[in-house]
C-alpha cells in the first residue's frame, strides 16, 4: 500500500519535492484555481499557514485547470497572482489534473483514502484533504468549507495533536 510519503511533486518553479520531506507534519492539500468563485479562500489558506505553521501544519496548493478552465495561467502567472493578491507564502506546486486519465498519482491516492460525495472524483476547485502527522489521510472537506471554518480548524488541531 502506498503512503503519502511515497509521492513526489513539482513546485511552480520546477523543483521536484518528495512529500517524505514533510514526515511528522500535518498537511492540508488543496486543489486551487485563480479564476474561481472560491479563489478568495487563498486568504484563509494563508491565514491557516500563518497560524499553524509553527505548530507543524503545511498547506500545499496544487493548481488545477479541470473545472471551468479556471486556472489557465502559466506557473509564473499563478505564482504572481497568489503572491500579489493573497500574499501566499505556503508551497504552491505545478498545475496538475485531479480527475481522469492524466490525474496525478497523489490525487488517486488521496481520493482512495477519503472518498467524497462523488466517490473517486473531485467535484470542484478548493477541495481540501487533511493528513495527520503519521501520514494518514484523516479528512476531506468540500470546496464550500472555508479554510477558517470551525470544522476545518478543529480537524487541523486534532491532526496536529496526533
Amino acid at each position: 500500500m502506498a503512503s503519502i510519503y511515497d509521492f513526489e511533486v513539482q513546485t511552480l518553479s520546477g523543483e521536484t519535492v518528495s512529500l517524505a520531506e514533510y514526515r511528522g507534519q500535518a498537511l492540508l492539500i488543496v486543489n486551487t484555481a485563480s479564476k474561481c468563485g472560491f479563489t478568495p479562500q487563498y486568504a484563509g489558506l494563508e491565514e491557516l499557514h500563518q497560524n499553524f505553521a509553527d505548530k507543524g501544519l503545511v498547506v500545499l496548493g496544487f493548481p488545477c485547470n479541470q473545472f471551468g478552465k479556471q486556472e489557465p495561467g502559466t506557473h509564473e502567472e499563478i505564482a504572481g497572482f497568489c503572491q500579489r493578491n493573497y500574499g501566499v507564502s505556503f508551497p504552491m506546486h505545478a498545475k496538475i489534473d485531479v480527475n481522469g486519465p492524466q490525474e496525478h498519482p497523489l490525487y488517486t491516492f488521496l481520493k482512495a483514502e477519503q472518498g467524497g460525495l462523488l466517490g473517486d472524483k473531485i467535484k470542484w476547485n478548493f477541495t481540501k484533504f487533511l493528513v495527520d502527522r503519521q501520514g494518514r489521510v484523516v479528512g476531506r472537506f468540500a470546496s464550500t468549507t472555508k479554510p477558517t471554518s470551525g470544522k476545518l480548524v478543529s480537524a487541523i488541531e486534532a491532526a496536529l495533536a496526533s
